[in-house]
């Protein structure tokens, strides 16, 4: 991809050149039609700043991109604005700095501290990736491999991190920049950028995530005083969360669970999730609801680091929070809440008797200990595994939340017994009613363009329909690598014709794994018919039933 996207770069430089120099122009060169890899290029006369650099997410392809080459040079990159600390928007920062970065990283001050454990946490995960891959390589002769970058890099970064209050302007050469809360976790921020150019004013919001109203223990997402072009993000655009008592379904996925004797499994998210669930455990165990015998584990030790800043930074909680934790920010006496803090302590949890509430990242299901916990209870049908956030396209979450019947987890093939529950409206992002309320509050001057970003295709066609109808402003998904080149309040695309994902090449990988499979189930089909004749029957009638239950599986999609 980068060949083309350099060859397409230099094609159209020329597209963005005028008496004088370059036009002001925004690159969008993540999150463009998927939920991950935030990250935009915005170029102002000689100077080039980046608003996240996140880490693509997901299937393999999305993860794959990661160690392509940056479509630009990062030692030309002045500074960095970082809306928060989610893994999919800072995690691509400490290979920047490795390649040559050397500016400021500005966020909010609970961004800054919640980054000090998230990258070197992230850094140990691509050195153990690496470390296993280079294992197996070795046995088959082939090439090591280097990890995407070191717990190094991810200390060199953090060195360049320059803490920013919220609602206090900052002055980056002829750019001024406010941080507004955007709700969605502790620290992250709307971004206001007003730049003056060529005798022209431009302001840009970046909205970056926006968490949903009347959430526990953060503020609702600000309103922004104008805007001449919005980058909002679209992850539930197609979706309207259920508005329920959220405590009371808890509990009762809980007291079914713990009824049959199972655990309950909840892939949360370390920064956010975890505390709000634990926010919710506590409200039902002071309200004499919640069995004081049950032992709720968090199980992640990026979790409880991440729950020691929340703690740390109370001052950046709604009064609600605060007047739950005090004003010192410590947790409340809560007996029942264990926390396993080596590894030796997660196993152990395997096989321990009794039932237990498991809290462990990570929130797709796709790495961390909840791997060991899902092996050992998806195969139970008195094992409930609750979601309660966001699953990517690929994940493992994403595929139990679809109804697989058999999935691989940490190299064993299990059969997915276990009771698979979704609780909507956990989610730190706001829905589609939410986000056009958001962009309802916008006051004088309206948006002339608004780019939808941070989500999939069907989402952001929903939304970008609800927009057009109940706002009546202009919405454009962006792809990988388009241009925009911007003067007051004109815009001019330059389109990248880059798709993020071939959709092709994708299903391209899917189908050699099926026919992979297929190639190997049909020798031992025939092995064993071959062996024992008497099974040739039986066989076949299964065999029938097989493509009879396909074809009922496919029947909703036309095919």
């Amino acid at each position: 991809m980068n060949s083309e996207f350099y060859r397409y770069n230099s094609e159209r430089n020329d597209m963005v050149y005028q008496e004088g120099g370059y036009l002001m122009r925004l690159e969008f060169l993540g999150a463009a039609h998927v939920v991950t890899g935030s990250c935009y290029l915005l170029h102002v006369g000689d100077h080039s700043y980046l608003v996240d650099c996140g880490m693509y997410q997901g299937t393999r392809r999305l993860r794959e991109m990661n160690y392509e080459d940056f479509p630009f040079n990062p030692a030309e990159i002045e500074a960095v604005f970082l809306t928060h600390a989610h893994i999919d928007h800072c995690g691509r920062i400490p290979r920047l700095v490795r390649e040559g970065f050397r500016g400021k990283i500005y966020a909010t001050r609970s961004t800054c501290d919640l980054v000090r454990i998230m990258l070197p946490d992230s850094a140990h995960i691509q050195e153990s990736d690496a470390e296993l891959f280079n294992r197996k390589n070795a046995r088959r002769s082939e090439a090591p491999i280097t990890p995407l970058y070191t717990q190094a890099d991810a200390f060199a970064a953090l060195e360049l991190f320059e803490p920013v209050a919220y609602r206090t302007p900052l002055q980056v050469d002829n750019l001024q920049l406010t941080f507004r809360d955007a709700g969605h976790i502790l620290g992250s921020a709307i971004l206001e950028i007003v730049v003056e150019e060529s005798g022209q004013e431009s302001k840009l919001v970046f909205s970056g995530d926006l968490g949903q109203p009347n959430q526990p223990i953060l503020r609702d997402p600000e309103a922004v005083a104008g805007a001449d072009f919005l980058l909002v993000e679209s992850t539930y655009g197609d979706r309207i969360h259920r508005d329920y008592d959220k405590e009371s379904a808890l509990l009762e996925v809980i007291r079914d669970t713990m009824d049959r004797g199972g655990n309950v499994i909840i892939p949360s998210f370390a920064v956010g999730r975890t505390q709000t669930l634990l926010y919710y455990f506590y409200n039902l165990w002071k309200a004499g609801r919640l069995d004081g015998d049950i032992p709720i584990i968090i199980d992640s030790p990026l979790a409880i680091q991440a729950t020691r800043v929340f703690l740390k930074n109370y001052e950046d909680f709604d009064d609600e929070a605060i007047a739950f934790f005090g004003e010192q920010g410590t947790i409340p006496s809560f007996p029942q809440v264990r926390i396993a803090e080596t590894a030796a302590e997660s196993r152990a949890l395997n096989s321990a008797e009794g039932s237990a509430i498991i809290l462990s990242a990570s929130g797709m299901a796709d790495a961390g200990r909840v791997l060991h916990h899902l092996k050992h209870n998806l195969w139970r049908p008195e094992s409930t595994v609750l979601f309660v956030g966001y699953q990517a396209e690929g994940s493992l979450g994403r595929r139990l939340v679809d109804g697989i019947k058999r999935v691989r987890v940490l190299g064993e093939e299990i059969a997915v017994k276990a009771q698979i529950q979704v609780l909507e409206g956990f989610s730190a992002h706001a829905d589609a009613e939410q986000i056009v309320d958001w962009m309802r509050s916008i006051t004088e001057p309206r948006p002339a363009k608004v780019f939808l970003v941070h989500g999939e295709g069907q989402a952001q066609e929903a939304l970008k329909e609800r927009i057009e109808e109940e706002l009546g402003l202009e919405v454009y998904a962006p792809f990988l690598g388009d241009i925009v080149t911007i003067q007051g309040r004109s815009a001019n695309l330059i389109p990248s014709n880059i798709p993020s994902v071939s959709v092709e090449a994708e299903m391209e990988d899917v189908m050699r794994d099926f026919d992979a499979e297929y190639r190997q189930l049909r020798k031992a089909i025939i092995r064993t018919v071959v062996r024992q004749p008497k099974l040739m029957e039986p066989i076949i009638r299964t065999m029938q039933k097989a493509r009879n239950y396909f074809k009922k599986l496919a029947a909703p999609y036309n095919i």
